[in-house]
């Protein structure tokens, strides 16, 4: 069996949810048997061809513009299948999906994995959220197999396009990684931090994650500790320059840029506090690694990180200012928290036995 994937901006360590899901999930795969081909896109990897962990990854050109790199990416990766052996192609993200049918034409099985309905992202405009619907429509009917990795996604296409045999398989988290003492220091003392004395955020820095408004909350608060904003943009928009400004405007708010990882590592689990501000998410990989340090967290109430189940308190309601500077206030000096019962359902080897165990169905389908 050889599968070749599509969707991602490549790996290892590029940042992105689907990019994580990618990086965790492949090499585990890989050790069941499976041949993987990652195809990245050339703007975000410095390799043509290289291997990470048992996983061969490609880079094929794309333009670095957010409007056309996913689509013209797509087309070129799914032309180079017919060359590479491969007899199943995943495609990750309804952007990516619109070449599900071409893919079919091309005589391959196709896995379409869902990880959230990116259209309502506040960064699209009319235009790209029509295309990203068609996308979503195009991979839900015509891919063999579809995965989902929420209940929310699930019923989304089950109500939309009627596809009622979608596979529910999570985003995972790794078991939590442990530092010496220097390394952390080391580590934390580039940004001027001290363990256990920050607030951390993660994330691309556009409209849906919501940093814009936990400054605002971090401002208005009593905390007396840095906020740490770990993450940039991959295209350059007035909404990114205007939060780094605020951030640069407004004390104690730290911009580390891209990290990645043992420092991406460390920077999460010494803080005090995570807060995720999102409008929109599939199922947030950064939330579960915080869940994975123990962190206390605040996140807001919408559907996906609802699904997580945590108690009410972690949640506040999405957009209210006033309510995330209260819930800062009340859980930024908690003790560390006990997840365990949380995180069982995302253990990464069981997720990967779960799309092995799709692969499988697809190639005894005819």
């Amino acid at each position: 069996m050889k599968v070749t994937v599509i969707g991602t901006r490549g790996i290892p360590d590029v940042l992105g949810g689907v990019e994580t899901h990618c990086q965790h999930l492949y090499p585990l795969i890989v050790e069941q048997g499976v041949n993987v081909c990652v195809t990245a896109r050339s703007p975000y990897v410095d390799y043509k061809k290289s291997e990470y962990k048992g996983v061969t990854t490609r880079s094929i050109w794309a333009p670095k513009k957010k409007s056309l790199e996913a689509i013209i990416h797509s087309t070129l990766a799914s032309f180079s299948t017919l060359f590479d052996g491969s007899n199943i192609v995943h495609v990750h993200a309804i952007g990516p999906g619109l070449v599900a049918p071409l893919l079919r034409l091309l005589g391959k099985k196709v896995v379409f994995t869902h990880h959230g309905p990116d259209y309502e992202r506040e960064k699209w405009g009319k235009l790209a959220k029509v295309i990203l619907k068609l996308g979503e429509r195009f991979a839900v009917r015509w891919s063999n197999e579809v995965i989902v990795i929420s209940e929310v996604i699930n019923d989304l296409i089950k109500e939309k396009y009627q596809r009622h045999d979608a596979n529910l398989i999570y985003n995972g988290v790794l078991p939590a990684n442990t530092y010496e003492a220097p390394t952390i220091e080391k580590t934390l003392a580039q940004h001027g931090l001290t363990a256990g004395n920050y607030i951390v955020g993660v994330g691309r820095f556009v409209e849906e994650k919501g940093f814009h408004d936990l400054i605002e909350a971090y401002k208005a608060s009593e905390v007396d500790v840095p906020l740490v904003l770990v993450g940039d943009t991959d295209h350059e928009t007035p909404y990114s320059a205007k939060l780094k400004q605020l951030a640069r405007e407004t004390p104690n708010v730290i911009l580390t840029g891209f990290v990645k990882g043992d420092e991406l590592q460390i920077l999460f689990s010494q803080a005090n506090l995570f807060v995720m501000p999102s409008y929109h998410e599939g199922l947030p990989i950064a939330l579960l690694e915080a869940l994975s340090y123990s962190l206390p967290v605040v996140v807001s109430d919408i559907d996906p990180n609802k699904e997580v189940q945590l108690s009410e308190d972690c949640y506040f309601p999405v957009k209210n200012v006033a309510a995330l500077t209260k819930a800062i206030n009340k859980r930024c000096r908690l003790d560390s928290q006990d997840y365990s019962e949380y995180l069982a359902k995302y253990d990464w080897h069981k997720i990967a036995s779960k799309t092995v165990d799709t692969y499988n169905r697809i190639l005894r389908t005819k």
